[in-house]
């Protein structure tokens, strides 16, 4: 099902329209990066550094305590490598089905974060019609009163049901397979609870795991974020719908290796 989509074709915006992509370094910050570059006359690419695993533990552990923080970092490190190398040839496959450009974009800028005073003279500079975040860490208001346009971004999950990471995987561990789904929202400072422009849900496949997931919420998500690109580069507001497809709040995080082990053995959940 899909809700608040419209076209995605190529831009027919007066050459000039910039569009900025704050995101972190990775793989699919380059499919994200392609596809927007296809679509628009000036991408400019900014790409924060990696926060180090202990600054994430650290910060975790404040929220959950370190018996659980130990648990979601045994995952990370250990179960979702060995996903990850199991599940390569879905993952190609789904990328390829979706004609994804996978090939990797040099950055415009580099910043140590996306919160940096650096990454604000930026945006005031190039005045871009639109700013599209993936993968970083929380944007300061700050940072977001200062690119003076919407700013969006691709969530995997529906929200604000499921915000956080890995909407998709805790969909079905809580029994809700047709909650699996990708959304697009406007950012505030908060997370992932700003207006939903758009949602879409999917089914996965018996060959698909919590490593192939991301992708395929990435394949699902980007004509939708398309549609938005198209409306804020030919100077149409972003509309926020009423209300999204799944009652109700969560901030999720990831699994620990233990609950992980536990909803595959005894609810299947991969």
């Amino acid at each position: 099902m899909t809700t608040g989509a419209g076209v995605n074709g190529l831009s027919s915006g007066d050459g000039n329209s910039v569009v900025v992509l704050l995101a972190g370094p990775g793989s699919s910050t380059d499919i994200v990066s392609n596809y927007l570059a296809s679509r628009v006359p000036r991408l400019v690419v900014v790409i924060e550094n990696r926060q180090s695993r202990m600054t994430l533990a650290r910060r975790r552990a404040r929220r959950v305590g370190w018996i659980t923080t130990f648990g979601q970092l045994s995952f990370i490190m250990g179960v979702q490598p060995f996903l990850r190398r199991r599940g390569r040839r879905r993952r190609a496959a789904i990328l390829r089905s979706a004609s994804a450009d996978t090939t990797h974009r040099a950055p415009s800028h580099s910043v140590g974060s996306v919160n940096d005073d650096e990454t604000v003279a930026l945006l005031q500079s190039l005045r871009p019609e639109l700013v599209v975040v993936h993968g970083t860490r929380i944007i300061a208001a700050s940072v977001l009163a200062s690119a003076g346009c919407p700013v969006i971004n691709m969530h995997a999950g529906i929200t604000p049901r499921y915000r956080g990471v890995h909407g998709g995987y805790w969909a079905l561990a809580e029994h809700r397979p047709e909650w699996v789904g990708t959304t697009i929202h406007l950012v505030d400072p908060g997370i992932d609870t700003g207006g939903i422009l758009a949602q879409v849900t999917f089914e996965v496949t018996a060959e698909d795991t919590i490593a192939t997931y991301p992708d395929l919420h990435l394949v699902h998500g980007l004509p939708l974020l398309g549609a938005q690109l198209e409306r804020a580069i030919t100077g149409r507001k972003l509309e926020p719908l009423p209300a999204g497809l799944a009652p109700g709040s969560g901030l999720y995080y990831h699994p620990t290796i233990w609950g992980y082990l536990w909803r595959r053995v005894r609810h299947g959940v991969r």
